[in-house]
């Protein structure tokens, strides 16, 4: 039996949590979702990952106005991704200034962001209902190159950019007096990695920039938060391990001269009994595949996912 594209039969609800880290820093988690971060300053808020929708947002900020009245002032882009950005016209009532986001995020909204949203909308029906509440793209106000900090009030942020992974625009937030790290989907936990846009070969080293901070707590892009040193270590070691498992049998597919659905079994061979039971694997792993098979060939800059080139994906792994 054909199953069904992505994520279109993933229709259950999932329980969200909304963790307190410190004093001024929350993580709103899903079952597998895609998160998001708060972190409540002096003066105002910052969120890191809007949500899907202006609909889906306001649950978050619902969350958010049972702690605090303080305007939502400060908006970070962990990457360009519709998923995670297409919520950001709901907090236009709160309080919003800025949108920021890295150069290389900034650069993928203008090259593919369109037919990113077109894809992603076809990919999640769950998370996409009320998709009519978006306006359009998410456009940043403010671009940065590699680093930037914000004080809210006297609470220090930093946003950076500290290499590529699961986009070349990966962005973190960081608040260094409280050792805090949102990752975006540098980091998975408990959930596959959607690495169809990745920069696999560049992600591991990414993944050792970020170690080097020694988080003592880190938000994922999917899973739980992660609540002490040992949690952010096993977080970061789990990521590294599924990024290079994918990318070893992409080489080895080229090297077999295997098409993209020899491919694929080729990789389950390796990737199923590890990671086979975690969050979103079943969506995910055809995309991540396709990508480890260009970036063996030499492909270096992930081709465009658009609405067609999905189903016509999914139909060539479905083939008989």
């Amino acid at each position: 039996m054909t199953k069904a594209f992505a994520s279109q039969a993933d229709l259950d609800e999932k329980k969200i949590s909304f963790t307190q880290l410190s004093e001024n820093a929350w993580a709103y988690t899903a079952e597998g979702d895609p998160n998001s971060g708060v972190i409540i300053g002096d003066d105002s808020v910052l969120i890191i990952d809007t949500t899907a929708t202006p609909a889906m947002a306001q649950d978050l900020i619902a969350r958010i106005r049972t702690i605090t009245d303080k305007p939502i002032k400060h908006i970070v882009l962990s990457h360009y991704h519709a998923v995670r950005v297409l919520g950001a016209s709901a907090y236009l009532k709160e309080g919003l200034e800025q949108i920021i986001a890295s150069r290389g995020t900034f650069d993928l909204i203008v090259e593919r962001g369109t037919a990113d949203m077109k894809s992603e909308i076809e990919r999640f029906p769950r998370l996409f209902a009320g998709a009519e509440s978006i306006p359009g793209l998410t456009w940043p106000t403010l671009v940065f190159e590699s680093e930037i900090t914000l004080f809210l009030g006297a609470l220090e942020v930093k946003i950076m950019h500290l290499g590529a992974g699961h986009t070349k625009g990966d962005t973190v937030v960081w608040i260094p007096s409280q050792k805090i790290l949102f990752s975006g989907d540098l980091v998975e936990f408990g959930a596959a990695c959607y690495c169809g846009d990745a920069q696999l070969g560049e992600w591991p080293m990414t993944l050792d920039a970020l170690s080097n901070l020694s988080a003592e707590k880190l938000v994922p892009g999917r899973g739980p938060a992660l609540l002490t040193p040992n949690e952010v270590n096993i977080g970061l070691n789990y990521t590294k391990h599924f990024v290079i498992t994918l990318l070893q049998q992409g080489y080895a597919a080229v090297e077999q001269n295997l098409d993209l659905k020899n491919a694929m079994a080729l990789t389950r061979k390796v990737m199923d009994p590890l990671f086979g039971h975690v969050f979103i694997y079943e969506h995910c792993l055809p995309f991540g595949v396709s990508r480890a098979f260009d970036e063996a060939s030499g492909i270096l800059h992930p081709r465009i996912w658009t609405a067609q080139r999905d189903q016509e994906m999914w139909a060539a792994l479905q083939s008989k």
